[in-house]
């Protein structure tokens, strides 16, 4: 069984087991979630393609961890002019793993 949920502007490809790291939610650790935009559903190799959400399909994870991603440097330079930048970004995310995929 597949899904593709929507959520945080993006779409993921999931099944029950799959652990997935996704944009920050504000959830605690151990809560469970739901997500309610199934953009598409695959039971039993049937597909179902949903205009823009499937109807009654939901899919429902557990959070893991809340957590930031390694460090990106952001480095700006302009020759000849002395301009130099160095940022440093850490984007915070949710772990989840799925659980189950309702219909």
């Amino acid at each position: 069984m597949l899904a593709v949920i929507k959520t945080g502007g993006k779409q993921y490809l999931v099944s029950p087991g799959q652990k997935i790291k996704i944009e920050k939610i504000d959830k605690k650790e151990g809560s469970e979630i739901t997500f309610n935009d199934v953009l598409l559903l695959e039971k039993n190799k049937k597909l179902e393609i949903g205009t823009p959400t499937v109807e009654g399909a939901k899919v429902i994870g557990k959070v893991l961890k809340q957590n930031r991603a390694k460090k990106v440097i952001i480095f700006k330079y302009k020759a000849k002019k002395r301009y130099k930048v160095k940022r440093g970004q850490r984007q915070p995310y949710t772990e989840i793993e799925i659980t189950k995929i309702e219909t």
